[in-house]
């Protein structure tokens, strides 16, 4: 899965097609930066690395729920759009799996859909409390002020992104 995670990101972002570049405060690099987090994560959460891996896996999912705030989404997009990671997952592993043993496969892919389903769930958490926080950040009256820190949104992510080189490093 760790070598075709390029064409697994460049697969997920040709779905998501128009809302890449829906909201000019979120640019396209972030959001692919996003895509190929969370693909490497999960890479590793089929491994050995699982137990490592998953409270990453968690961070990553609820950032990007709340990134799907910022970029406009309603919630059942941000659900769509990991259920296209889903579609690439499989169609990207499809031959891999079919030359494994049965239950080796079967394994593997019923792992992958439970991680989607909790990653999943966690993205929604993610825009739900994002959500929240922007409409009602000053006592209950919406928040006019839109505007995405994008240091702040760098900053997480090296700090995801980080947290994942770090687990990687040690299993090398």
């Amino acid at each position: 899965m760790a070598e075709m995670r390029d064409a697994m990101v460049a697969q997920w972002a040709a779905r998501l097609g128009e809302r890449m570049t829906a909201a000019p405060t979120i640019p396209r690099s972030t959001v692919e930066r996003q895509l190929r987090l969370l693909v490497g994560t999960l890479a590793e959460m089929v491994g050995p690395l699982r137990r490592e891996t998953r409270e990453i896996w968690f961070q990553g999912c609820e950032f990007y729920g709340r990134m799907g705030t910022a970029r406009g989404l309603a919630a059942g997009e941000v659900v769509e759009e990991m259920q296209f990671l889903r579609e690439v997952l499989i169609r990207r592993l499809a031959p891999v799996l079919a030359l494994m043993r049965p239950r080796q496969a079967m394994a593997i892919i019923l792992r992958l859909n439970a991680l989607l389903d909790k990653g999943i769930a966690v993205a929604v958490v993610g825009y739900t409390d994002s959500l929240v926080a922007t409409l009602f950040s000053r006592n209950g009256v919406p928040n006019e002020d839109r505007e995405v820190d994008a240091v702040e949104v760098d900053r997480q992510l090296e700090a995801i992104e980080g947290q994942l080189a770090a687990v990687t490093r040690a299993r090398d």
